[in-house]
């Protein structure tokens, strides 16, 4: 079973217009705060992000934000956070939130929480990390997803191996539970880098 600490959370700006998935966040940082796993995330208060922080606060967890300084100037950052980490821009961000953590979540969200899940596959992929990546298909949110990306398997652009390194459930308890399980796959020695 993999020790994790800590969880980075990619997840919506918006609280978009499903119930459902504003439940499931607010279920998703009371477990974190429960099993005393720290949330790392992009630090904002508005938005699923914030849901998610405001329920690990609320019961007694540890939460963690970075923000890049032009966002913290736009004056949407939680300022109830254990520890805020200010970062010259979105790169020097997602080095720093991935450095932070053991493992990651997306929720739903848009552009940024697909450019944020897909970059950290994709370093999984290369051998640049070893951690857990959920997805927590809240109300089938990523049904579509999942379907290209067995798509992208089936016409011979993804290996399986690599579609396996997405750990996908819409529970919070099992989605955790198989994270914690996780095994990496073997990578090929040439792939073998460190992330600097």
């Amino acid at each position: 079973m993999n020790k994790i600490k800590s969880i980075a959370i990619f997840c919506g700006s918006n609280e978009g217009n499903d119930t459902i998935i504003i439940d499931h966040a607010k279920q998703l940082g009371k477990m974190l705060a429960i099993q005393n796993i720290t949330l790392v995330y992009g630090a904002a208060k508005i938005g699923i992000m914030g849901i998610v922080a405001e329920a690990v606060l609320q019961h007694q967890g540890k939460a963690i934000g970075v923000i890049p300084e032009f966002l913290k100037l736009k004056e949407v950052v939680h300022l109830g956070l254990h520890k805020l980490i200010t970062t010259k821009n979105m790169h020097e961000r997602k080095l720093k939130i991935h450095e932070l953590s053991d493992g990651f979540i997306a929720l739903p969200g848009g552009f940024g929480t697909f450019e944020e899940l897909f970059e950290i596959i994709t370093w999984a992929q290369l051998g640049l990390h070893q951690k857990p990546i959920g997805l927590l298909n809240s109300n089938g949110f990523f049904n579509d997803l999942i379907s290209m990306l067995e798509t992208m398997t089936a016409k011979g652009f993804l290996k399986i191996e690599n579609l396996d390194l997405l750990i996908v459930d819409d529970n919070i308890d099992s989605l955790l539970s198989k994270m914690k399980a996780f095994k990496p796959k073997y990578v090929p020695k040439w792939l073998k880098t460190e992330l600097t």
